[in-house]
């Protein structure tokens, strides 16, 4: 049917003509009311043409069979609202966790309330008793600006099959009936932090016998959200457990059904996910957003997150990244539920691709890796030889008979994308560095990560959308051996511009000793985050902005370190500090010797504690806060312009300058000073030290000049090629005394200058800071 007519047939279901063009996009929706359609043989009567169209929106592949049963069951009026459509929905799904059952039509009828008729006085009844006495303290509290939504869903937990539009009318009239007419105060939008307070107050006020569901009352403006718990109760909406078969494309088989009671049973309902990176490499800001999905959704779920490594490849696997790894994930906040290895489930492997070579699923197969690359490698000439003849071969592998890349063991299907046969074992001679030499045969990724799942009773197996084109042989694998298969999700990836992630990359780059290790501050690696002083709270946080979604998402580093700010500006204790020293002598100091002042930690919150620093004769100010010839709009100080010590309660001005004899630099002001309270007031107050202590500090910038530094298109010369040669900068600071006891990674804000870190090399004579980030109002300063 031409795009023209199907907008008219559309429109006729009761569509407007931009929902009809909007629907026609849509191609699983077009076919599924093309179907439906088909099916009608009498003019719709009122209501039913948007019902189908719901029906449309929400039918899954797997009781797509069943359309001409829901298309009749909608025309005859007995689903003749959304909500008793998305209850056949939900029931045809069940029966679909059996392959072949039948539709036990009277068990329909009875679940989607067919011929169940709630009066408007049982509604008006139960609303009265809702508003006037569960909900009234919250409402005379609140008023209009609460959210009366959850008084619908209450009522929807005793009135099941209540009409929609009549009780959210009834409601609206109790509510008036208890609060009157509007006044202008009702009609003023709330500030946002008011909004959360009253969701919060909302759900604690409420007496505990009312179920609100937290999937309903989400109401997301975006895909993301200012922390994980908020965005995995909030807007991450997956299967529950034991519900596999209803999500699309999940393979129904003859044991399905018994073998989700089974796991059931052994997991209680328990959500069960896991974080399985392979301890080849250090882990990067990538693999953050995995942590926080994979550790945050079982957290909010109350369930459990394995690590697991994928041990596989012993050629690459290293102690240190066993170690780091770990280490990473206990630092965002995350303790796994249990620590395992892939290769604790080796022999278990091995015996499951013997029964896959039995059944004739599997092959030994002698092609070279070179000849299976490309997107069409020729077909193996080995795919039908004889399953005795493949379990011998694949004894002989296991038994080191068979030269290392001289076989493989395939398995008999194809991918998405068209791939077919992946490798599921092939011949390493390297000792494994928990099993020793007891293999020499090692299972490939595509066939270990959804057996383990399996065996680890995993219900959410979450990974990055580049294995979706894997999902059909982890169902295939699975099914194919007749047990448990969890559900693969996938989200979008995350990568940072001006940052490259590449273990063997960022290798070279360390071999080429652009950077020190895999922990530079100017990396994204998480070890180098942490170095640099991001803290967990944070990078957890930019996770939860940045959503789940299936869209890969690539963002500036600014994007984070804005995330940073927002964590240090209510956390990191403020200090004084110069970078760049220049002595300024007081001439007419006003004390008779070093005083010491009680300065605040947080200026604008005193009660979070002090600290002390010392004022004397001799002080410290940053050299770029004075100027001979100052420009216009200048602020601070110059011959011609006093300035104001922070904190101290003085006010200078410059008497001499003295200059190097030399080079002319100026080495020395000579000041006068007045009391801030009887000078006029300055037009800046600047950071100084007195009798201060020496600090290395470390400044970083961007290591790469272009967004995309690996796109050849962007940098030709290639990612080493383009290192901008003014990452990191190092400077000899003054600071006041009260730095002199620092631990590593204790964090700071130099007042003025940015957020800081003290860096590991710190030692008793040695303090080191690294630069986290700058201020926001760094630039331009006057």
């Amino acid at each position: 049917m031409a795009g023209e007519d199907l907008i008219i047939k559309f429109q006729e279901l009761g569509m407007s003509e931009q929902k009809a063009k909007e629907t026609i996009k849509n191609a699983n929706v077009t076919r599924n009311l093309q179907l439906a359609l088909a099916e009608t043989t009498k003019p719709l009567s009122d209501g039913v043409g948007m019902l189908l169209y719901h029906m449309a929106t929400k039918l899954k592949p797997q009781i797509a069979a069943e359309l001409p049963l829901l298309v009749r069951y909608i025309s005859e009026r007995k689903l003749d609202n959304t909500q008793r459509v998305d209850a056949a929905l939900e029931y045809l799904l069940k029966c679909v966790q059996k392959k072949n059952a039948t539709v036990d039509v009277a068990e329909l009828d009875r679940e989607c309330g067919v011929g169940v008729v709630v009066t408007p006085e049982e509604i008006e009844r139960v609303v009265q008793h809702k508003v006037k006495g569960t909900y009234k303290q919250i409402l005379l509290e609140q008023r209009y600006h609460f959210n009366s939504f959850k008084i619908m869903q209450d009522v929807r937990n005793e009135l099941k099959w209540a009409d929609a539009k009549f009780l959210k009318a009834a409601i609206d009239v109790e509510i008036f009936d208890l609060l009157g007419p509007k006044t202008e105060t009702d009609l003023i939008p709330l500030p946002k932090q008011n909004e959360k307070q009253l969701k919060v107050k909302a759900n604690t006020d409420v007496k505990s016998d009312v179920k609100v569901s937290s999937t309903s009352a989400a109401t997301p403006d975006d895909d993301g959200a200012n922390t994980i718990a908020e965005l995995m109760k909030t807007k991450v909406h997956f299967h529950a457990p034991g519900d596999n078969f209803k999500t699309d494309g999940y393979v129904v088989t003859d044991h399905t059904e018994q073998l989700l009671r089974d796991h059931l049973q052994r997991t209680g309902g328990r959500v069960q996910t896991r974080f399985p990176p392979e301890p080849n490499g250090i882990l990067h800001i990538g693999h953050a957003k995995a942590i926080n999905i994979n550790f945050g959704y079982a957290a909010a779920q109350k369930g459990v997150c394995y690590l697991r490594y994928d041990d596989t490849n012993p050629e690459k696997e290293e102690e240190k990244f066993f170690i780091g790894i770990r280490q990473m994930v206990e630092w965002l906040g995350y303790t796994p539920y249990k620590i395992t290895y892939s290769s604790d489930n080796f022999q278990q492997l091995y015996e499951w691709a013997v029964v896959l070579i039995k059944k004739n699923l599997a092959y030994v197969c002698h092609q070279k890796a070179e000849e299976l690359k490309g997107f069409n490698p020729p077909p193996s000439p080995w795919r039908e030889r004889s399953v005795d003849e493949s379990l011998q071969l694949f004894e002989d592998m296991k038994h080191g008979k068979i030269d290392e890349g001289a076989a493989t063991l395939r398995l008999k299907l194809t991918l998405e994308e068209g791939k077919q046969d992946p490798v599921a074992y092939r011949i390493k001679f390297i000792p494994h560095h928990r099993t020793g030499s007891d293999w020499c045969i090692y299972p490939t990724y595509d066939y270990t990560h959804c057996l383990c799942d399996s065996i680890e009773d995993i219900t959410h197996s979450l990974c990055t959308k580049e294995f979706q084109s894997r999902r059909s042989s982890y169902y295939w694998l699975c099914n194919a051996l007749n047990i448990y298969c969890p559900v693969q999700w996938e989200y979008g990836r995350l990568n940072m511009n001006y940052a490259l992630v590449s273990k063997r990359k960022i290798a070279k780059l360390i071999s080429e000793r652009i950077v020190h290790d895999w922990d530079d501050p100017r990396l994204f690696t998480l070890t180098a985050l942490r170095r640099r002083g991001f803290p967990a709270e944070a990078i957890n946080n930019f996770c939860a902005q940045m959503g789940v979604t299936g869209a890969q998402i690539s963002v500036d580093p600014s994007m984070l370190e804005a995330a940073v700010r927002d964590v240090l500006n209510v956390t990191a204790p403020r200090r004084l500090v110069v970078l760049q020293p220049l002595k300024v002598t007081i001439s007419n100091y006003p004390n008779a010797g070093p005083v010491e002042l009680q300065v605040p930690n947080f200026p604008q919150n005193p009660s979070l504690g002090l600290h002390k620093i010392t004022l004397d004769r001799v002080i410290y100010i940053e050299r770029s806060d004075f100027k001979l010839e100052p420009e216009k709009g200048y602020r601070r100080l110059s011959t011609k312009q006093s300035v104001g010590l922070r904190h101290a309660g003085l006010v200078i001005n410059v008497q001499e300058v003295i200059r190097d004899p030399a080079t002319g630099e100026v080495v020395e002001l000579v000041c006068n000073s007045e009391s801030a309270e009887q000078a006029e007031k300055p037009k800046a107050f600047v950071q100084w030290v007195s009798q201060p202590i020496e600090l290395e500090v470390r400044l970083y910038e961007q290591l790469f000049k272009h967004k995309n530094p690996e796109d050849p298109n962007e940098v030709p010369g290639g990612f080493l090629s383009d290192i901008n040669e003014n990452s990191m900068s190092v400077m000899h600071a003054y600071s006041d005394q009260s730095l002199r006891g620092v631990k590593v990674y204790d964090k700071f804000q130099f007042e003025r200058i940015g957020f800081f870190s003290v860096d590991p090399e710190t030692s008793g004579t040695r303090i080191v800071f690294n630069r986290t980030v700058g201020l926001k109002e760094d630039s331009g300063k006057k």
